[in-house]
């Protein structure tokens, strides 16, 4: 049986202005992975992410590098229980 995972993560550095949130949109959907995106007051980015575990993961290693404009610092993740509440993979606001 394939895992499924929740994950959620700050991603800290020169994240915002970079077309970080599309991006990483385009990435989960790549993996099939489902949650949201959103630009946070402080200058991060906060995501939450669910499905496959190592589609997840991959998702997550994508944020580690961001878009080509992007400079990454941290990229903290907490493991929460899946819930299986997505059905899609939104930027909200």
């Amino acid at each position: 049986m394939v895992e499924k995972v929740k994950a959620h993560a700050i991603i800290t550095g020169i994240v915002q202005g970079v077309f970080f949130r599309m991006e990483t949109q385009r990435a989960a959907q790549r993996q099939g992975v489902f949650g949201w995106v959103r630009n946070k007051h402080d200058g991060s980015v906060e995501a939450v992410f669910e499905g496959e575990k190592d589609k997840v993961e991959a998702v997550l290693a994508w944020c580690r590098q961001g878009p080509r404009r992007a400079m990454v610092n941290n990229v903290d993740v907490q493991w929460q229980e899946y819930t299986g509440e997505y059905s899609g993979f939104q930027v909200t606001y």
